[in-house]
């Protein structure tokens, strides 16, 4: 395969893996108009809790992986009605200052718990190794991760704009109170659609150990990538989030293939340079 095919490939790859872990972090933003920097704690966990499985439990890599939605999704609804509901007509400062705590609560308690270094991970084996598609190479896991990531993006977009849910959340973002009066439950599904969107960091978490890293920084680590993602994409836009992860992804490969030295930031000049190009993101709505 040639150096740049193959940089496109894993630059897809890369960019499904922070295109699952940010949706959820766009809908938030974007759709609940609530500023979540902790959504990154939620990937660790879904990264935490595959290990666990895997290492003391004995589970196999792939049950692992609805097991990270299930119990992260689970978990986001408690820290939703406990803590967050608490903050929704609360400013953006009391929101980024509130979630950031909860991030640096998170980490430390991660680092008390399993320590500070990298988790290890070892992948099936028939998740290992190339296969050969049309006479080109490629790695069977990027192959995977690719394919989980088309499916997601159906499944989330098929799931608004063709379901009675998906209307009910279009409903109560539009207008809220008209929502409440034709009988919607507005805070059951904001509730919903921020579990759905937390069990999707926690699967990308999980499916990103192997290629990300996992160590009780990762929340920190990331930050930046899915704000920049869901910012480029636009708030909001399952569509935007899906080419705007792709973009970055692709980039930061051939950064770090080509200019190692500089590789971080074209990430950011490629980020200002959209941005200044699409102030609302790449799909995002016009303000």
């Amino acid at each position: 395969m040639s150096v740049g095919l193959g940089i496109l490939f894993d630059g897809l790859a890369y960019g499904m893996l922070l295109f699952l872990i940010s949706i959820g972090l766009s809908v938030t933003m974007g759709l609940m108009g609530f500023v979540n920097l902790a959504h990154g704690a939620f990937a660790m966990f879904g990264g935490y809790l595959a290990t666990v499985l895997m290492q003391q439990a004995g589970w196999p890599f792939l049950a692992t992986l609805p097991a990270a939605f299930v119990v992260v999704a689970l978990a986001s609804v408690l820290v939703e009605r406990v803590l967050y509901r608490r903050l929704y007509r609360r400013g953006p400062l009391d929101q980024v200052l509130f979630t950031i705590g909860l991030t640096f609560m998170a980490v430390a308690g991660i680092t008390w718990i399993f320590g500070p270094s990298q988790q290890p991970v070892v992948l099936p084996d028939f998740l290992q190794g190339q296969t050969r598609v049309m006479g080109l190479d490629f790695g069977i896991y990027r192959l995977f991760l690719i394919a989980v990531g088309v499916a997601v993006t159906a499944a989330v977009v098929l799931g608004i704009e063709r379901t009675r849910f998906g209307a009910m959340v279009r409903a109560a973002v539009d207008n809220p109170i008209m929502a409440t009066g034709l009988g919607i439950n507005v805070g059951g599904v904001f509730a919903v659609a921020f579990a759905l969107g937390s069990g999707l960091a926690g699967l990308g978490g999980a499916l990103g150990i192997q290629i990300l890293g996992l160590d009780p920084s990762f929340p920190l680590k990331y930050l930046v990538f899915f704000l920049i993602v869901v910012s480029v994409g636009g708030l909001g836009s399952v569509s935007g989030t899906l080419l705007a992860a792709c973009l970055v992804g692709v980039f930061d490969v051939f950064g770090k293939y080509y200019l190692p030295q500089v590789g971080a930031f074209i990430i950011y000049a490629v980020m200002v340079g959209l941005l200044m190009w699409r102030p609302n993101g790449l799909l995002g709505k016009r303000a």
